[in-house]
């Protein structure tokens, strides 16, 4: 008995502090945990921030798929719409059917944006559709022999320019919108032979909403 006694005294004292430390953790004689370094913990922080930068370009092309942010540049649409307003155009709006007399909407027409000189984009209302007949006279709109009533017009009247000249009829063809700004006075639209009617095609989309400014939020 005391030969076991002093055999295993013997053993733990021949164990050195690193030894005893391994030995009572558990771990492998020679084997050591080691801490984490700087540069992986780095490597990891940049990983997730890659992953939540791709994720957030991926919400962003999904949303602008569907809306699209434009700013009015000019006063053709006052009194609704002003210059520097901010809006939201819905670009899926006509996927399944063309506009709605009175919506606002954006198309590309054959002017130049003297900025980029790319066709020009225009924002306007919608008033005529595929086969109505339009006229023009004395500074009244008539859509198909009747009289239409504008409340939102900015000098609530309509001038006759050329299309249709002042008492003719002009009948819009299919697949197009004859369109014209608020501003009827300061408006360059389907009334002018540069601009004509917007077609099916040319439509990039409906304004649905006023954004900015924030006390002037408003949904179209």
């Amino acid at each position: 008995m005391r030969s076991d006694r002093y055999k295993k005294s013997e053993y733990e004292s021949s164990m050195n502090n690193e030894d005893r430390h391994d030995f009572w953790a558990g771990t492998p004689q020679g084997e050591h945990r080691e801490a984490p370094t700087k540069a992986s913990a780095a490597g990891g922080f940049f990983k997730s921030l890659l992953i939540d930068i791709i994720i957030a370009l991926i919400l962003a092309a999904i949303v602008l798929y569907f809306v699209r942010p434009t700013i009015v540049k000019q006063t053709s649409m006052e009194d609704t719409l002003h210059e520097n307003d901010y809006m939201i155009m819905y670009r899926q709006a006509y996927r399944t059917h063309g506009p709605e007399r009175g919506d606002i909407i954006i198309f590309e027409s054959d002017l130049v944006n003297e900025d980029t000189g790319k066709d020009k984009l225009l924002i306007k209302r919608v008033l005529g559709l595929p086969g109505d007949e339009i006229m023009i006279k004395d500074n009244q709109l008539y859509i198909n022999g009747e009289a239409y009533q504008e409340d939102y017009l900015k000098d609530g009247y309509t001038p006759a320019f050329e299309i249709p000249a002042e008492g003719e009829t002009f009948t819009v063809p299919e697949d197009s919108y004859f369109c014209m700004g608020d501003n009827r006075v300061g408006s360059v639209d389907s009334r002018r032979h540069e601009v004509g009617c917007a077609t099916f095609d040319s439509i990039k989309g409906k304004v649905i909403l006023r954004l900015y400014p924030f006390n002037k939020i408003k949904r179209f």
